[in-house]
């Protein structure tokens, strides 16, 4: 059974991520993901695709629970590569891929969110990077596409704090490309995303093709690193610790090992 309702109206692709209660990304999610956007790239009629969640949120973060299913290292890195390497796929998609956040981009979701070209987000929603609350690390590029949207200094006190930021911060800094209220979130992402369909196919392909132009080369090294410290970070004791005071919704005690 499919995590992902599609909905398919002339050159625009709505992709909706089912998976109640919070969206959490599994393999499962990334698999059906993908599996959508290969049926896309199939079909030349569309220009452009807008992404967002079912029921209260985009994306509450990846699935704690299926991470800690793995033994070792590797098979907690690898599955972070995976998710790596989709969400470049999306940043590097041929047409434009549009997140359409409500209630909360968290961890995961926020990360899937990033890997967007665009992002429309409600005014309430909160956008964040939770993770070393659990006593890990982002994993899907996090600590290397923030920085781009924010700077370093937000990155580093957002990612270190853990802290989410509202819809309205995230637009007024950078994240997001604009907020709105969470009743007209929808309405105007459709707006903005009509206005871009209306253009040239071939102008549209050219455009998603040299603006990446702008990013630097680091990035790739950059996202090899993270998914190999998020391997072994999620190996060590205090991400065991976090990780279950989580699952048992306590404070976790870390104690730096």
């Amino acid at each position: 059974m499919s995590t992902m309702k599609v909905q398919l109206n002339g050159a625009l692709a709505e992709i909706t991520i089912d998976s109640p209660p919070a969206n959490a990304l599994s393999s499962h999610i990334l698999k059906d993901l993908s599996h959508e956007l290969d049926q896309i790239e199939q079909n030349k009629e569309i220009k452009g695709v807008l992404l967002k969640g079912e029921g209260r949120f985009f994306s509450a973060g990846a699935d704690i629970k299926e991470f800690t299913s793995f033994q070792d290292s590797s098979g907690s890195g690898g599955l972070a590569k995976k998710g790596q390497e989709l969400f470049n796929r999306i940043e590097s998609f041929h047409i434009p891929v549009i997140a359409v956040i409500h209630g909360a981009a968290l961890g995961g979701g926020l990360e899937l969110a990033m890997a967007c070209h665009i992002r429309y987000v409600a005014d309430n929603a909160k956008l964040g990077l939770p993770e070393l609350t659990l006593g890990i690390i982002p994993g899907f590029a996090g600590t290397q596409r923030l920085p781009r949207y924010v700077g370093t200094d937000k990155a580093y006190e957002m990612i270190l704090t853990g802290t989410p930021i509202s819809g309205q911060e995230a637009a007024a800094c950078g994240l997001a490309t604009a907020s709105f209220p969470e009743e007209k979130i929808f309405e105007e992402a459709n707006k903005q995303i009509s206005k871009m369909i209306s253009k040239s196919g071939p102008t549209i392909h050219e455009i998603m093709k040299l603006i990446p132009y702008a990013h630097t080369p680091q990035l790739f090294e950059g996202m090899e690193q993270e998914a190999k410290a998020f391997g072994e970070v999620f190996a060590n004791e205090d991400a065991k610790e976090g990780v279950q005071a989580f699952i048992e919704k306590r404070k976790p005690v870390f104690r730096d090992q």
